[in-house]
C-alpha cells in the first residue's frame, strides 16, 4: 500500500530472521539524551512500547514484541544509578548505540560512554550498532568522522558496525536493523 513505512518491515525483518519462535532476542538501545532513541523506537515499535519507571528514577522503556525485547533507557549524567544498569545487560545479543550526529559539542562524552559500555564484562563479544542519527541535518558530521573519533576500529573483541540513519526520516534505520539480524544469528551459530 502507499501507505507503507519502512518501519513496519523492521520488526518483520527481526521475526524471519529467528531461527526458533521462543527464542528471545534481547536488544539494548543506548546512547545519551537528545540522541533519537526514543524517535528510533517509537518506529520499531510504535504500537506497544511500555513505559517502566523503576524507582531507581530513571526511564527504561521495554518493548516487546514477538519475540524481541528492546531495553531503552538514556545514559551519561546519572553517575549514581549506574550500577543499576548491569542488570539489563545479563543475555543481551545486540548493543545498539545512538548518537546526535549533529552534537559535536558532546562527542567526546558520548566516546566516553560507549567505551565504558565496551568495557563491561556482561557485554563483552555482544555486536555493537552505532546508530549516526540525525543525518537529516545539514551540521551532522559524517558515519566516518564519529567512527574516527570513537576509535572503533581499534574495536577486536567483537562485530560492530556504524550505520548512518535519521530516526526522524527512516532513512538508514532497515540497513541497520538488517545488520543487526545478521549479527545476532552468526553469533548464535
Amino acid at each position: 500500500s502507499a501507505l507503507f513505512t519502512p518501519f513496519q518491515g523492521l520488526l518483520s525483518i527481526l521475526r524471519k530472521l529467528k531461527s526458533t519462535p521462543d527464542q528471545e532476542v534481547r536488544i539494548l538501545l543506548l546512547g545519551l539524551d537528545n540522541g533519537g532513541k526514543t524517535t528510533l523506537l517509537k518506529q520499531l515499535a510504535s504500537e506497544d512500547i511500555t513505559h517502566i519507571t523503576p524507582t531507581q528514577g530513571f526511564n527504561i522503556k521495554s518493548v516487546q514484541s514477538q519475540g524481541f525485547k528492546l531495553n531503552v533507557w538514556d545514559i551519561g549524567g546519572q553517575r549514581k544509578i549506574r550500577p543499576y544498569w548491569r542488570n539489563y545487560f545479563e543475555n543481551t545479543d545486540v548493543l545498539i548505540y545512538v548518537i546526535d550526529s549533529a552534537d559535536r559539542k558532546r562527542f567526546e562524552e558520548t566516546g566516553q560512554e560507549l567505551a565504558e559500555l565496551l568495557d563491561e564484562e556482561k557485554l563483552s563479544g555482544v555486536p555493537v550498532l552505532v546508530f549516526a542519527n540525525k543525518q537529516d541535518l545539514l551540521t551532522a558530521a559524517p558515519a566516518s568522522e564519529i567512527a574516527e573519533g570513537l576509535n572503533l576500529h581499534t574495536i577486536r573483541d567483537r562485530v560492530w558496525q556504524i550505520q548512518s540513519c535519521s530516526a526522524l526520516t527512516g532513512e538508514g534505520v532497515q540497513d541497520g536493523m538488517n545488520w543487526v539480524c545478521k549479527s545476532v544469528n552468526a553469533k548464535r551459530k
